[in-house]
Order: structure tokens, then sequence, then C-alpha cells
């Protein structure tokens, strides 16, 4: 299977735009996750249904986790490996509903994520960042 932090690398650069998922061109945080599933993997398990920028929120739903947890492995949040997708809660009491993959662990840890208004970039997993990651997955194996 293609290196997941190789193929995450590759979408550096691109710029962010809500629900997109195409390298180069555009894509948000769970468009970025897609779309290295695409490059790893093959299709995507399911499709994704148009989402405002404040989905789940209303309904307090943790639909991203849930996403998760049907197709991807889940891991204990200290069990940190490079290539892990690291799903965020950005504020207390919110849905998590940010995304990044760990590109590096030890003490230069780095997550690569697409981040409004600077596209895919990839940042020091710094003690703010990590304070808000909720849960931690792998990506399957290729079957």
């Amino acid at each position: 299977m293609k290196d997941v932090v190789e193929a995450a690398r590759g979408w550096l650069g691109t710029p962010y735009i809500h629900q997109a998922s195409l390298k180069g061109a555009g894509c948000d945080c769970l468009g970025l996750i897609r779309g290295i599933w695409r490059d790893v993997l093959g299709a995507e398990p399911e499709g994704v249904p148009p989402y405002t920028q404040d989905w789940s929120e209303p309904q307090g739903d943790e639909r991203l986790w849930q996403a998760a947890m049907r197709h991807m492995v889940p891991k204990q949040i200290a069990a940190e490996a490079s290539g892990d997708v690291l799903l965020f809660r950005m504020r207390d009491g919110a849905v998590a509903k940010h995304l990044g993959l760990q590109s590096h662990i030890g003490s230069d840890a780095r997550f690569i994520h697409a981040y409004s208004g600077h596209g895919v970039v990839e940042s020091a997993l710094t003690p703010p960042w990590e304070r808000r990651i909720v849960a931690r997955f792998a990506f399957p194996e290729r079957t």
C-alpha cells in the first residue's frame, strides 16, 4: 500500500475549498482525507452528502466521528504513529469536525491538514493542537 504520509504530502499547497476533494485544485479537511483514501486504497467507501460549514453543530451529532468509526481503525490517542488520521474538537462543547494526518511523531511532531485561509499545509502538532485531539484512527489495510 502506498505510504499515507507520502500521499498526504502530494496534497501540500492545494487551496482550501469547502466540500472539494481534488488534489491541486481544492479541498477542505474532509476532502483531504478522502483524497488520501483514494490515493492509497481506491474508491471511497461511501458518498458524502453536501454539508455546510456548521454541519452537525445544531444537532450536536458527531457525524464525522461516526463515519470514521465505520471505515477506519480506531486507536488509542496515546498510540501515535505517522499516517494516523487525527480528529479534532476545535471548541469545548462543539462537535469534532477538523481532520488531519500525522506526518511525524516525537519531539517535532507534525500533521498535514487543509486549513481555511491557508490550504493544505504541514503544521507543528503543538500543545494547543494536541489538546484538541479527541480521536485517532489508522487507515484500514488494503484487501
